[in-house]
């Protein structure tokens, strides 16, 4: 009865998400239902302890990062740089590679260490623009960007700093480069077979006679302006961004040390406030980046800015607001569901498969998904099981660069299931349903699960790492 009261959470959740239900409204009530039906006693704890909790601090660690992203994709639309890039872009690969010249910004930027989040916003803009220009139907734009964004780069190519990367590394004492080849060759799959798929979805559209679409939402604002700007200054602010990440990321901790503490100036004698710098500096690295972007587009392009800057700013925020509550709702979901015991159940069932690499693979992809995230179900499968998974790997002879990439890999594939924060928050940006676009993205789901049983395979019939 326990798992059943969570896959029914679950099912609820990601119902009235695709229904276009509001999540900030329904997952707390898909969380404490599931909560009421396993002990109605723990209902207002678990809402008040848990729940609140984990949105808060979510919103507390990255909403600055949503609404810093916001703006910065704002700048890029209404500074007509977004413009700039597409008439660049179609003149360079043309109007039919519309598709891959989005996947590969995202690439570039997700792989250069800007949260995935940001290169939603920031991407958004010129994506509208490009596949507007080429009569591309928008509804194909969040799977576009999915498969940019939230694969291959996220955590398959060996060195990417996105945190699903990260996570296994103290699991299994590797780093972030761990099983170079497999990760390589795996993303690789991801890459063609996503856009064989997108291709063909675009190739169907053209010979029904689709174009992009009338009466849609959160489109681009026009660009006012007499002159675009030279396409080198417009591509400057996301390649400051990325840069400025990379850098910072190594520089915070070197300049505040593992701790920052400071008293703060009030009546009485307050303790002082210590702040692990270790744990923030990656948050702090994006702040920054995006700040320097954001003063990169003031510089090369005030006057056009200033001229629709305030209403802009306004939708920036408002979409930032949104986006992140909507995330955070996501989060005090999973936290709640994880502490279930139809989740330990879940859990525990899994030990039960046999090979130790499609054990792990399951465990976090089936986790993730019941969490719909996929640092926070990867997070949960190896505090449970990574002695298991360890002490099985070293029996089959298995390198703990192999693990580390299976568990990455697998974090990515059924975390985006309709309920999912990133899913949400993509289609809130473009201004699109569910009904309208989450196939694609289910689609691109497939395809990136299916990846990590291609790179087990590829370990089992060649030994390489």
């Amino acid at each position: 009865m326990s798992l059943l009261i969570v896959l029914a959470a679950l099912a609820f959740l990601m119902f009235v998400a695709y229904r276009g239900y509001s999540v900030i409204l329904f997952a707390p009530i898909a969380a404490l239902g599931a909560v009421l039906l396993t002990d109605p006693a723990l209902v207002a704890p678990m809402f008040t302890g848990l729940f609140m909790d984990k949105m808060v601090g979510f919103l507390k660690l990255y909403f600055p990062v949503f609404l810093l992203g916001a703006v910065f994709g704002k700048l890029i639309e209404i500074s007509g740089f977004s413009k700039s890039i597409v008439a660049a872009t179609i003149r360079v690969v043309g109007a039919q590679r519309a598709m891959l010249s989005i996947v590969l910004v995202c690439a570039l930027l997700t792989y250069g260490g800007v949260s995935l989040f940001v290169v939603v916003f920031a991407v958004y803009p010129f994506a509208a623009e490009l596949f507007r220009q080429s009569d591309i139907p928008k509804r194909l734009i969040p799977g576009t960007i999915a498969l940019g964004a939230f694969t291959f780069t996220m955590d398959a190519l060996p060195g990417t700093p996105q945190i699903q990367n990260i996570i296994p590394a103290p699991f299994f004492g590797t780093t972030s480069w761990a099983a170079p080849v497999l990760g390589t060759l795996g993303g690789i799959f991801i890459l063609i077979v996503g856009m064989i798929y997108l291709e063909s979805r675009r190739r169907r559209a053209a010979r029904n006679g689709e174009g992009y679409g009338d009466n849609l939402l959160n489109e681009p604002v026009a660009f006012a302006g007499e002159k675009l700007a030279h396409p080198l200054i417009a591509i400057l602010p996301l390649l400051l961004v990325g840069v400025a990440n990379f850098l910072l990321t190594r520089w915070i901790p070197g300049f505040y040390g593992e701790t920052q503490s400071f008293v703060p100036s009030v009546i009485g004698s307050p303790a002082p406030i210590v702040q692990e710098v270790s744990k923030i500096a990656a948050i702090w690295a994006v702040q920054g980046a995006l700040l320097i972007g954001i003063v990169c587009v003031f510089v090369f392009a005030w006057r056009n800015v200033m001229a629709s800057f305030a209403e802009g700013s306004k939708n920036a925020i408002s979409g930032s607001l949104l986006a992140s509550m909507n995330t955070a709702s996501e989060y005090g979901f999973g936290a709640v569901i994880a502490a279930l015991p139809g989740f330990l159940a879940v859990a525990t069932a899994l030990k039960a498969i046999p090979n130790p690499l499609v054990n792990e693979a399951v465990s976090v992809t089936a986790l993730a998904g019941i969490t719909g995230s996929a640092s926070g179900g990867m997070s949960i499968a190896l505090a449970a099981m990574a002695d298991s998974f360890i002490a099985n790997a070293n029996a089959a002879g298995i390198p703990m660069e192999v693990l580390h990439r299976v568990a990455s890999m697998a974090s990515g594939g059924m975390d985006t299931l309709p309920h999912n924060g990133a899913v949400i928050t993509l289609l809130a940006v473009t201004g699109l349903s569910h009904r309208q676009s989450y196939k694609d993205i289910f689609a691109i789901t497939l395809i990136k699960t299916t990846s990590v049983f291609v790179i087990i395979g590829l370990f089992y019939l060649t030994g390489w790492v």
